[in-house]
């Protein structure tokens, strides 16, 4: 029967059935990467996350183009998006949760440049705590709490898992050799820092992102994605942006939008703590976003932390 087949149709079967055994093997490898025991853990701290704000009505962005290829350590880059990420954001809402409130405190506490040692004065030192506390008594942080303990990683006593957040994201340390103690893991995550003025560090929180726009010193740049897949939409909760930040480019960088401070501090607090190793990569899948999350070890704290978005809406990005 398959002899008397016009040639051009039996070539169609034969890429079908290529085109469709890909696409089962990309599916199949997906979903044996991604990490199920982690995926279940952080979709019950995205459901616990309250203080999630909600696109479209607490805050709006504006995607616009596509960002190209720019080498790390660039000074220009081809702006592919005119306006502002953020086209409004209700300050006023956020200034009133408390979580917010004490984490917007802690932005301004930072030496910008590495190499430029630290010095926490009183008042900060006083500001780390409240923070601290103020997220330890969410929900989001009680249940990770709760699976560390569960796990052997964390003490069950609440003031000594402070103590332990504490070394992990305010401990100081050196990162640039030349300098004294200079950064720490809340610094470089969410509020940026610069490599001897040459290249940006970190910067992976979409508040400290927002403030620093609306003050003119980050320029969106445009989204990042994989060559010819679909555009994100602009409610992910979950991007990869390329932006440049008082003269400095970030060819890309992820970050989470609009989830709380707690949501970020408990899912890479439980990421840096199930593995010892000095770089800790795993793919979940949270609510419907794939992503790939990165944890950098600096000795008993954070070196980096930052996830990675692969997909959104069974969409391969």
């Amino acid at each position: 029967m398959f002899e008397e087949c016009h040639p051009t149709f039996l070539k169609q079967i034969e890429i079908g059935i290529t085109v469709l055994s890909r696409r089962t093997f990309s599916e199949l490898s997906l979903r044996q990467g991604v990490n199920q025991e982690l995926s279940e853990v952080l979709n019950q701290l995205w459901r616990l996350d309250t203080n999630r704000l909600k696109p479209g009505t607490d805050y709006r962005i504006s995607l616009q183009g596509r960002a190209g290829y720019v080498a790390q350590g660039s000074h220009h880059a081809r702006d592919r998006a005119r306006a502002p990420l953020f086209s409004y954001v209700n300050e006023d809402k956020l200034k009133s949760i408390e979580t917010y409130a004490h984490f917007i405190n802690l932005l301004d506490n930072y030496e910008m440049s590495t190499g430029v040692s630290e010095t926490v004065t009183s008042e900060e030192l006083r500001e780390n705590h409240l923070f601290l506390d103020a997220i330890l008594e969410t929900d989001v942080m009680k249940h990770a709490h709760k699976y560390l303990v569960s796990k052997g990683q964390s003490p069950s006593d609440q003031t000594q898992f402070k103590r332990q957040l504490y070394d992990i994201w305010f401990r100081l340390y050196h990162r640039d050799r030349s300098g004294g103690q200079d950064s720490c893991g809340f610094e470089h995550v969410f509020v940026g820092e610069t490599k001897s003025g040459q290249e940006i560090m970190g910067l992976h929180n979409w508040v400290q992102f927002y403030l620093q726009e609306k003050h003119d010193h980050v320029d969106y740049k445009g989204y990042k994605a994989r060559d010819n897949k679909d555009t994100p939409d602009e409610d992910d909760h979950v991007l990869n942006l390329q932006f440049s930040w008082k003269g400095l480019v970030k060819p890309v960088g992820g970050s989470f939008i609009g989830v709380s401070p707690e949501f970020e501090m408990a899912l890479f607090t439980i990421l840096f703590l199930i593995s010892t190793e000095k770089m800790t990569s795993e793919v979940v899948k949270v609510d419907e976003y794939v992503m790939e999350l990165v944890v950098y070890r600096h000795g008993r704290s954070i070196g980096t932390s930052f996830p990675k978005l692969l997909s959104s809406n069974n969409r391969d990005l």
